[in-house]
């Protein structure tokens, strides 16, 4: 192993000997010369004792370690990552006849920082959110075709927006591997949809929400159902297999309306009992009537990018649930979620008990939800746990 040093500052080795996944700028003394982002490093404490190997990167988090041992991150690394998170999939049963969408690589969470990877069917979908994985992304494509085989036909790169944009990398979507016009129809839980990771947000489809889908299921039986920010109408169609009354999905993208329109279309054809609208949601829940739903999802995209923007947040939170709170049929339920990591579980849940003690009205709480297990987070870097969410009941 033949890697450019960085040397720690005195003591700062205690957080990678609790093997939490991040080095920041502060702690490092000094480094080599000529360090190109993106280049993999040696890390070595004060006294020159190795500690961990990883992606050098220009920023406040310095270095993104890869290994705690010292190791070659070469394609028996990738393989022997590659194969630890596919093993951990099957072994939870989540890959099955009646689901082949699953995330593969959940960043730290599978021990690849800056790394996500997932599965629709036969095609995965990369997306870097480092200079380090831009830089290795095709040895990672290669070692994802040896450790998948022949159930991987295709492999999208799609890193244009998730890259540090000071980096000036030039990333352009397209595939590594397989076909250019592709129309994969996945399934999960038995139903099935066509996700769009070309033109689509994130990798094309919120695999994270599927446990969360199936809890939903269970209580649309004979509910008018609204789902709001519906993107492509995942909790919609499964509350018409739970056999709502109707559900009526609401997204401000008229693409994402289209795909929700194909979706439902794919699982439910002729069904009657779904509305699709392309409307602020915000507009909307302001225009209908107090009673007029009985089940309301409110699942925004992230409210909150970056520390500077969780005040805001909070009252974006608070202000979407009040109204909720306020239309929503009495013996109403309401699911709830914040995707955004730097709003805690604590400060969504303040949020929420801010909007409903503004309604006035008796709010339970019956689940608190949380990401789904192909979402794995390290222990060692509690930061990767992103998405909660609340059921509520409501008086």
């Amino acid at each position: 192993m033949n890697y450019k040093k960085i040397i720690l500052k005195p003591k700062k080795e205690e957080s990678l000997l609790r093997f939490h996944p991040w080095i920041f700028s502060g702690a490092v003394q000094r480094k080599d010369d000529n360090l190109t982002e993106g280049e993999v490093v040696a890390v070595y404490t004060n006294s020159n004792e190795f500690i961990a190997v990883g992606h050098y990167q220009i920023g406040s988090i310095e270095v993104r370690v890869l290994s705690f041992e010292e190791e070659k991150i070469d394609s028996r690394f990738w393989q022997k990552r590659l194969s630890a998170a596919l093993e951990l999939r099957k072994s939870i049963g989540l890959i099955s006849p009646t689901n082949n969408s699953y995330r593969l690589i959940h960043g730290e969470g599978d021990s690849l920082p800056g790394l996500i990877v997932d599965v629709y069917a036969g095609t995965a979908v990369i997306q870097s959110h480092s200079v380090g994985m831009h830089e290795s992304r095709m040895a990672i494509c290669d070692a994802m075709r040896e450790v998948m085989g022949d159930s991987l036909q295709n492999i999208y790169y799609k890193s244009e927006t998730t890259l540090p944009f000071k980096a000036d990398l030039g990333a352009e979507n397209g595939y590594l591997f397989g076909g250019t016009n592709v129309e994969e129809v996945a399934e999960e839980n038995g139903l099935k949809f066509y996700p769009d990771w070309v033109k689509g947000q994130k990798t094309g489809f919120f695999v994270d929400q599927r446990d969360n889908r199936s809890l939903l299921e269970k209580y649309a039986t004979g509910r008018s159902v609204l789902n709001m920010f519906c993107y492509t109408g995942g909790f919609s169609f499964y509350a018409l297999r739970g056999d709502a009354k109707l559900v009526h999905s609401v997204d401000s993208s008229s693409k994402a309306i289209m795909l929700t329109d194909k979706n439902v279309e794919l699982n439910f054809p002729g069904d009657k009992r779904h509305e699709a609208f392309a409307e602020d949601a915000f507009k909307y829940l302001a225009n209908i009537n107090k009673g007029d739903y009985d089940l309301i999802i409110l699942d925004p995209p992230a409210f909150a990018k970056h520390r500077g923007a969780i005040r805001n947040a909070l009252q974006g939170y608070k202000r979407l649930n009040a109204v909720a709170f306020d239309k929503v049929a009495k013996g109403g339920i309401v699911f709830t979620f914040s995707c955004s990591q730097v709003i805690s579980k604590d400060a969504f849940r303040l949020a929420v008990f801010s909007a409903a003690a503004q309604s006035g009205r008796s709010v339970r709480i019956l689940h608190q939800l949380t990401q789904p297990a192909d979402h794995p987070i390290n222990i060692y870097h509690p930061e990767g746990e992103y998405l909660k969410g609340l059921v509520l009941y409501v008086e």
